[in-house]
């Protein structure tokens, strides 16, 4: 966005944890990258992808298909209408927060690092 002039209803920052931010937020929505897809997912909040290079569309497709968020919103599809409802049924559809909600509390209690040592000590048949 650069130094374009935004509305007064608009806060622009530079950089925010998303952990710090994710927390106080009822949904995101992001463009699908796999870091801020697993940042949503871990805070346990519906997900609105807006997808528009590699791997996007796959995460926003995953999302949909977990129930955690609504379809991925194409680029090219991308109109305010279909934006507004989106993040209405993010925000309103209890059975969504409740599926996001359960596969945070379930990301959150993983222990990625020791469970990547496992996996590759398996495959390399080296004992961690």
């Amino acid at each position: 966005m650069g130094d374009a002039d935004l509305p007064d209803t608009v806060f622009r920052v530079e950089d925010v944890p998303y952990d710090w931010l994710f927390e106080r937020v009822k949904a995101t929505v992001h463009h699908g990258g796999a870091g801020t897809t697993s940042e949503s997912l871990r805070a346990g909040i519906p997900t609105v992808v807006v997808p528009f290079f590699a791997d996007q569309p796959f995460w926003g497709w995953r999302v949909a298909e977990l129930g955690v968020g609504p379809e991925p919103i194409s680029r090219r599809s991308l109109r305010v209408e279909r934006l507004a409802n989106a993040i209405r049924r993010a925000t309103s559809d209890r059975g969504m927060q409740a599926r996001a909600g359960a596969l945070g509390r379930r990301i959150r209690g993983e222990n990625g690092i020791e469970r990547a040592v496992e996996a590759f000590s398996f495959h390399t048949g080296k004992a961690s």
